[in-house]
């Protein structure tokens, strides 16, 4: 597990169903549940010890049957599915000393390198959401809500193992998503999750990785009133001179400041955006305030 450290890095990490992949938002339930929908994989063959939709429980429910309902039955309950980041001990049986693990590969690999994403950083996942409603037994989306940017869950990195250096990924690991492709990149890693969470001048009783259970308002990315791409922020977010700002967004174009905020047109394309809270002490203060909810 990492000590106290002088400085990390957080990284906004985009995953679950999107517009291109899944196709349809993630839900929030009446009752304020969010549950991320692991996208489909088409690159894994089907065989005996494949892991499909039908194998992975979303609390109470089937994920089977919910994604059946969300996507129109276009998604199978036999379809393979790609369960990262694998977040949740109860989501399909484990081998002993299990831990959540998150793996990435290629171009979105290589920028978390280039970037200096390593142990003691911590992955903030954010998708695509829609509130739903249960109508004779089938979840369907709330008509006048387009959906929106959601943050819902977390990953603070213990150490990152490159998936073709197979001796050091632990047994329990080896049945996760990345360490099961027929093809894979030349890049490819697993950010295996620390126990507890440790941050620098703070206290957060929480494990190192996890999800959060029902949306809050301070979860929502997403400024209200607005296209999901357009993000509200706080105001010590805007990119000043000297400091390098979130990966991705350096342009201030993108940035709109407010009295107490800021407004950031996202890119189209990305899934990892780091910020270095070495040059955003208050980031540290806002993480922990997220991670308490």
């Amino acid at each position: 597990m990492p000590g106290v450290i002088a400085a990390m890095k957080i990284i906004l990490s985009r995953k679950g169903f999107d517009s291109s992949i899944g196709k349809v938002p993630s839900p929030i339930f009446p009752s304020g549940e969010l549950r991320s929908l692991p996208i489909p994989d088409h690159d894994q063959p089907v065989q005996a010890s494949t892991r499909c939709y039908k194998d992975i429980r979303a609390g109470y429910r089937s994920l089977a049957a919910l994604v059946g309902d969300l996507t129109n039955g276009v998604i199978t309950p036999d379809c393979p599915v790609h369960l990262d980041p694998d977040l949740v001990l109860d989501s399909v049986p484990r081998l002993p000393g299990w831990k959540p693990v998150f793996g990435q590969a290629g171009a979105a690999e290589r920028h978390l390198q280039n970037q200096g994403v390593g142990a003691g950083d911590i992955f903030v996942f954010y998708g695509w959401f829609r509130n739903v409603v249960e109508q004779a037994g089938r979840y369907r989306y709330v008509p006048e809500d387009h959906g929106r940017h959601v943050i819902f869950g977390w990953l603070q990195i213990e150490q990152r193992i490159p998936v073709d250096d197979r001796a050091r990924i632990p047994v329990w690991a080896r049945d996760h998503a990345h360490c099961c492709r027929a093809k894979r990149d030349k890049l490819d890693s697993l950010y295996i999750s620390t126990d507890r969470i440790t941050l620098p001048n703070a206290t957060v009783d929480k494990p190192g990785a996890g999800i959060f259970p029902c949306f809050h308002p301070d979860l929502c990315l997403t400024a209200p009133g607005s296209l999901r791409s357009i993000w509200r922020l706080p105001a010590w977010m805007y990119p000043a001179a000297g400091r390098s700002g979130l990966s991705y967004h350096r342009n201030l174009q993108r940035w709109t400041a407010g009295p107490d905020h800021v407004l950031l047109q996202t890119v189209g394309r990305g899934q990892e955006f780091v910020l270095d809270c070495d040059g955003y002490p208050e980031a540290l203060d806002w993480l922990a305030a997220i991670l308490r909810i």
